[in-house]
């Protein structure tokens, strides 16, 4: 086995041991809310149980630490108290579309789904989806741009192609969908919008930049480019709309474009893709009433008419 094989192959045993762990973790959570239930006799404030599958806007490993700033949004929303919930955290950062609906990674969201050990009633009352910034962000970037040949007008993203992607992450949204109607019928799936970077080179020693250098290749500038993304990402969040607009999808869109909007951008962004603890925070803000009040409407419009 080569090097890079071997690197490889030791870096997906230690994901897999990871979430291994944080199953086990959610499941002793889950565990002592049922043994606090069976004592009490008391459900009126049940927490709501969830499973997060996707990228690192939901498992972002740099400093995820309470004590400097927690840096994902999941991981701002189990410190929101307004309701209590149970996430099993199985997002993984670096994950596209393509990643998320693997063979392996489907049968471990069943897994998930199906073992009665992580849910209070059988199974979660949501399913939250962070997805698609990956199957765009790196080095395919650049199959999307135009060349900046100095025309005017010239448009930096190419539609058409841009296009050709964005069939492949709606699939895989649909594959999704697909599996909940399986697996956990009735159970809402809740995505996000991606708010707007700026493609300035910044990024962590282990990974990235993302956007930069395919900017930089097909010459357009900073200024230009984060135009570029915006185009990109707006045409991303058209697509979610889309998939949302049919009420058989049970699929909401928690739109956090615009959020992220202090003119010094480093505040609340810590590299090209990826918020600051205070930025997560921020987009995490506009997570927790719009997926409660949304779970609660649902449960009404459920009950039974007399």
């Amino acid at each position: 086995m080569s090097n890079s094989a071997l690197l490889l192959a030791n870096m997906n045993r230690q994901i897999e041991a990871d979430i291994e762990s944080r199953i086990r973790k959610h499941q002793e959570k889950v565990r002592a809310v049922k043994q606090a239930i069976s004592i009490t006799g008391l459900r009126s404030s049940v927490p709501y149980t969830a499973v997060a599958v996707g990228d690192s806007w939901f498992d972002y490993p740099l400093v995820n630490d309470i004590a400097i700033g927690q840096t994902d949004i999941i991981a701002q929303l189990e410190l929101m108290h307004d309701h209590e919930k149970l996430i099993l955290p199985l997002a993984h950062h670096g994950d596209a579309t393509t990643d998320m609906m693997t063979q392996a990674k489907q049968q471990r969201l069943i897994g998930a789904l199906s073992d009665e050990n992580n849910w209070l009633n059988g199974k979660p009352d949501v399913i939250f989806c962070s997805a698609g910034g990956n199957d765009v962000a790196g080095d395919q970037f650049g199959k999307f741009l135009n060349f900046n040949d100095g025309t005017p007008g010239r448009k930096g993203l190419n539609s058409a192609k841009f296009a050709t992607v964005l069939n492949v992450v709606r699939l895989n949204y649909e594959t999704l969908f697909d599996l909940r109607d399986r697996y956990a019928p009735g159970v809402r799936i809740f995505a996000h919008t991606y708010d707007f970077p700026t493609p300035d080179n910044r990024h962590p020693i282990c990974a990235g930049p993302w956007l930069y250098p395919s900017l930089k290749s097909k010459n357009w500038s900073v200024l230009q480019g984060k135009k570029i993304v915006a185009d990109a990402l707006k045409k991303f969040r058209a697509m979610l709309m889309d998939l949302q607009s049919n009420s058989s999808n049970r699929f909401s869109v928690i739109d956090t474009q615009g959020t992220l909007i202090d003119p010094d951008y480093t505040d609340d962004w810590s590299n090209e893709l990826h918020p600051t603890g205070r930025g997560f925070k921020q987009l995490a803000r506009k997570f927790d009433p719009h997926w409660i009040k949304r779970l609660q409407e649902d449960q009404v419009s459920e009950l039974p008419t007399s």
